[in-house]
């Protein structure tokens, strides 16, 4: 069960054309917007990670709008626990559970959710957050993922389960992003 005390959010490499053209790209970034708000609103860390960007662009606008007061790290390697900083940023905090979300599924995501668990933390794939340009590579990545140890959620479930209790403060707020 996720405890906001003990989660965190990954946001990965939703940049430039790339985050245009994955499956269902609409879709995946209102619902990845949804999820960064919803981790503001519950306090999570978030950890912004942007690809290359001199080569691959920045994070779509109304992404980087949600993500106000985080700074993006950049990265070069496709895991971000290559990079130093992503991983003394993952040390720094006081997460147990990481929720991953991004592009793409197969490539940056399933190497950073490698590494993460590699690292010792459990990790959750946000099913409806997480992307790629063909949902077969999707599907694989996720299967090979959960046989090593991650699990999946979704948006509205990963959202529910932190709030726990609909009298909670933030139990309306966070029922208006998803309705």
């Amino acid at each position: 069960m996720l405890r906001k005390d003990q989660t965190g959010l990954v946001v990965i490499d939703v940049q430039g054309k790339l985050a245009t053209i994955v499956h269902d790209s609409e879709a995946f970034i209102s619902n990845l917007v949804k999820l960064v708000k919803a981790a503001k609103l519950l306090g999570l860390p978030i950890l912004w990670l942007e690809q290359n960007p001199e080569k691959l662009g920045e994070t779509v606008p109304e992404l980087q709008e949600a993500l106000d007061m985080v700074e993006p790290i950049t990265k070069y390697s496709f895991s971000a626990c290559g990079e130093p900083t992503f991983v003394d940023a993952v040390k720094n905090t006081k997460v147990k559970t990481w929720l991953i979300s991004g592009i793409e599924a197969h490539i940056c995501v399933y190497q950073t959710a490698l590494g993460l668990l590699d690292l010792g933390y459990e990790v959750e794939l946000v099913s409806d957050c997480v992307s790629s340009r063909a949902i077969q590579n999707k599907e694989m990545a996720f299967a090979k993922l959960v046989r090593k140890g991650t699990e999946v959620t979704s948006l509205e479930m990963c959202l529910f389960e932190l709030i726990g209790d609909c009298r909670a403060d933030e139990f309306r707020e966070a029922l208006s992003l998803i309705k």
